[in-house]
């Protein structure tokens, strides 16, 4: 992806997995394949692996720079955490923070990390481990997070502490930056910048998890919006009813994608999802009575 300009904002991407392939009917339980095969044409072996049918997915993070602050937008995975659950998770050793720092961004420059929910393929890097211990990797920075969406993993790892939330996400990269004082709960509309050239605002985006956000940002006349999970896969925008296997509430899920796809449809305003792959960003344009994805790149 290209650096998009927002106003003073710089959005980059830091890449974790640049390709990941996963079972169509894992990632989406209603899907057909007369739905995969309509959409083909637009959608190359970048998107929708020959043969398999297969979905490909990036897992990434936004690095969002102005000349007073810099913020990482979800964290994927993370490097040497057990998702025995998932194999293509599972102990990772991924040039994440060598990424970021090709950018020009050391860890402790981070002065925010913002996360629109805490599923464990979106919070990862929030901690590393250090001498047998998961320590916040941004270790200056205020760690945001929906207080709905942390209230609600909190109520299930009281309920279960051995049982693991999140792939044990939860345990290893959420509880140890709270029990380090850096997490800032906020709601699920919360605004923290509100600067004509550089606002930033979360936004509630209910469906895939109990407290699921998006975030908008302004600058000028520049708008984009980092959907997180509201949208998984570019296919979504030509069959929004796709469902996601880990939606807690598909109707809600259903209505939050079709509500932003409508709003940003044939507008100048990017959308800057959490797992389109290269180039991934883009804009979202009308296709009869539903919407494809235009790659900027």
């Amino acid at each position: 992806m290209r650096q998009v300009t927002i106003g003073s904002m710089r959005i980059d991407l830091v890449s974790e997995i640049p390709s990941l392939a996963f079972d169509k009917t894992w990632l989406f339980a209603n899907v057909t394949d007369a739905v995969i095969a309509e959409n083909r044409s637009w959608l190359d072996h970048r998107y929708i692996e020959p043969g398999t049918g297969r979905f490909i997915l990036s897992h990434h993070s936004y690095l969002v720079r102005t000349p007073r602050w810099t913020a990482i937008v979800d964290t994927c995975c993370g490097n040497h955490k057990r998702r025995p659950r998932v194999p293509a998770w599972n102990d990772l050793n991924q040039p994440y923070l060598q990424n970021m720092r090709a950018l020009g961004v050391r860890p402790e420059k981070v002065d925010f990390v913002m996360c629109t929910h805490l599923h464990v393929d979106h919070v990862g890097w929030n901690t590393r481990l250090v001498d047998g211990r998961w320590v916040p990797t941004f270790p200056n920075a205020r760690y945001l997070m929906g207080r709905e969406e942390y209230r609600h993993f909190e109520t299930a790892h009281n309920a279960a502490p051995k049982s693991p939330v999140n792939h044990g996400s939860f345990e290893d990269s959420v509880l140890p930056v709270v029990a380090a004082g850096l997490a800032e709960l906020v709601e699920t509309d919360h605004r923290l910048f509100d600067d004509r050239d550089a606002a930033l605002r979360f936004a509630p985006a209910p469906g895939h998890t109990a407290g699921n956000m998006q975030i908008h940002l302004n600058g000028g006349h520049d708008h984009a919006v980092m959907s997180g999970d509201v949208i998984h896969h570019p296919i979504q925008c030509a069959a929004p009813w796709l469902s996601n296997a880990a939606d807690v509430d598909p109707a809600a899920a259903v209505a939050t994608r079709m509500a932003l796809l409508e709003e940003l449809a044939d507008t100048p305003s990017y959308l800057l999802t959490g797992h389109f792959p290269a180039p991934t960003a883009g804009r979202v344009v009308r296709h009869g009575d539903a919407y494809r994805f235009r790659f900027v790149d």
